[in-house]
C-alpha cells in the first residue's frame, strides 16, 4: 500500500472517530440538560428515604376555571387534605407529587407507620399536592392524578386511593397518569370508589383549579423540593440527626403523645 493510500485510510478512520466523539459529546450534553431540568439535586437519600430537589415551572389558576375544593379540605385556603384526628398531638405535613419517585419512596416506606399512628389518634397528616414533574418533564400526569385523588376525597376514599397511586406509580419519564382511563382502572383497586360521581369528577377534571392553586402555594413556599415532610413545624429531611426513618417517626410521635 502506498504512503498516500495509507494516509488516506488513516484520515478517513480519524474522521469517523472524530465524528463519533462529537456525537457522543452532543448526546452527553443533551442528557445533562434533560437531567438538570428534571432534578437539580438528583436524589438525596436520607435515612433510607429519598428527598428529591426539583424545580418546577410556576403554574397559574387563571385558565383553570373556578376553584372547587374537595370535601373536607382544611387549612389555609382549604388546600390541605387531612387524615387522622383533629385533636392529635402531632401533625405531619406532606407536600408531594404523584409522579415524583422520591415521594413514592417515602410513601411506600412510611405507609404502615403513618396509618398506625393516625389510627391510634396520635398523629394527624395534612397532605398538600404539587405538580412539579409536569413542569419539569412535560405532560399532565401530576395534575390529573392529583385531581383524581381529590375526587376520591369527595367519596371518602382519599387515603386508600392515594396509596394505590403511589404503589402503582409509573416511571417518571412516562406519563400514563395523564390518561383518565388509567386512573379509573386503578380506582377499581379501592372498594366502593368506582362510582358514577367519581368517574365524572375524574373525566371532567373537576378540581383542576384547586390543584393549580395548591401548586402555586408550593412554589411560593421556601421548600427544597418534593417530598417536603414537616413534623410539628420541623423539616424532617433538613440535617436530620439521627436519620429520619419510620421508627424515628414513631418514636417522636409517641414521645409527644406521652407528654400529654
Amino acid at each position: 500500500m502506498s504512503e498516500k493510500n495509507r494516509q488516506g485510510k488513516l484520515s478517513a478512520r480519524d474522521r469517523i472517530a472524530a465524528d463519533r466523539r462529537r456525537e457522543e459529546a452532543r448526546e452527553k450534553r443533551r442528557k445533562s440538560l434533560v437531567m438538570g431540568a428534571v432534578v437539580l439535586g438528583v436524589l438525596v437519600v436520607v435515612g433510607g428515604v429519598g428527598a428529591a430537589v426539583t424545580i418546577g415551572k410556576k403554574g397559574s389558576t387563571d385558565s383553570a376555571g373556578p376553584v372547587v375544593a374537595p370535601k373536607g379540605a382544611t387549612g389555609e385556603d382549604g388546600l390541605a387534605i387531612p387524615l387522622g384526628e383533629k385533636s392529635a398531638p402531632s401533625v405531619l405535613t406532606i407536600w408531594e407529587d404523584f409522579r415524583c419517585p422520591a415521594c413514592a419512596q417515602f410513601e411506600n416506606g412510611f405507609r404502615s407507620t403513618v396509618h398506625e399512628l393516625t389510627a391510634s389518634g396520635k398523629l394527624r397528616v395534612e397532605y398538600h399536592l404539587a405538580t412539579l414533574i409536569d413542569g419539569n418533564m412535560g405532560g399532565s400526569g401530576s395534575a390529573t392524578a392529583a385531581n383524581a385523588a381529590l375526587c376520591a376525597q369527595d367519596e371518602g376514599k382519599f387515603p386508600a386511593y392515594h396509596d394505590v397511586l403511589y404503589a402503582n406509580q409509573p416511571a417518571e419519564t412516562t406519563d400514563p397518569y395523564a390518561e383518565p382511563d388509567k386512573l379509573l382502572a386503578l380506582a377499581k383497586k379501592v372498594k366502593g370508589l368506582d362510582t358514577p360521581a367519581f368517574r365524572d369528577c375524574v373525566s371532567g377534571n373537576t378540581h383542576r383549579a384547586w390543584v393549580a392553586k395548591s401548586n402555586e402555594k408550593f412554589q411560593q413556599g421556601d421548600f427544597r423540593g418534593t417530598p417536603t415532610v414537616i413534623l410539628d413545624g420541623k423539616d424532617v429531611f433538613k440535617n436530620p440527626k439521627p436519620a429520619f426513618t419510620p421508627e424515628r417517626l414513631k418514636e417522636l410521635v409517641e414521645e409527644k403523645a406521652a407528654k400529654g
